[in-house]
């Protein structure tokens, strides 16, 4: 192969990764976009950070959106995700489901799994409770930054996602927002071509 050929060969590389990237960026920022389905079995709040048993600003916005779901009678029953860190108390599932009672979801509706510290993890517990419990669709509510990476993943283990609810007024905004989208691009990207989980470790 000349120099020549090696340098059409690069540039012609370089620019389908370039337009695979837009792609997968268009595809992010039109997921956290989407309107919510109607109804479905069950919606899934994937967890975010707590304060010593105290929803962050960023999950209780994702526990609104879901419990909003909930009294509007679009799902059956509400599940619950998110482990702990080094430290902690509580678990993120354990403040969702003691927030989500208080503000009217049945404690007998609620599922959780408490295990799960990236987004991978934790809907491979969603999975079991799916299967556990004969669960059929789904709803996943998370931010609108977030929305692709975690319909897919959850779409490849098998879960039948009818749709995402992403918050709406989200807290995180911005620069923030604008870096977040950008990263989740690139797992997006990333994990359909190697496997969702062999990045895992990343959120």
């Amino acid at each position: 192969m000349t120099g020549r050929t090696m340098r059409r060969s690069a540039l012609w590389l370089l620019a389908i990764t370039a337009l695979y990237l837009l792609i997968t960026l268009a595809q992010v920022v039109l997921a956290g976009r989407q309107k919510p389905p109607a109804e479905a079995d069950a919606v899934v709040v994937l967890g975010a950070a707590q304060y010593d048993g105290r929803p962050s600003p960023q999950l209780e916005g994702r526990l609104v959106t879901a419990i909003d779901l909930w009294l509007a009678g679009a799902v059956d029953t509400f599940i619950v995700t998110g482990g702990s860190q080094e430290g902690d108390r509580f678990t993120e599932a354990e403040t969702s489901k003691r927030f989500a009672v208080e503000n009217g979801v049945p404690d007998d509706s609620i599922l959780f799994e408490d295990a799960g510290t990236t987004t991978w993890e934790s809907i491979q517990g969603v999975v079991s409770l799916v299967e556990r419990h004969d669960i059929g669709s789904v709803i996943i509510v998370t931010d609108p930054y977030h929305a692709k990476r975690a319909s897919l993943i959850a779409q490849r283990s098998g879960i039948d996602v009818v749709g995402v609810a992403p918050v709406r007024n989200s807290v995180v905004g911005g620069a923030t927002s604008v870096r977040r989208h950008l990263v989740e691009t690139a797992g997006v990207a990333l994990g359909r071509i190697v496997g969702f989980e062999q990045i895992s470790g990343r959120g």
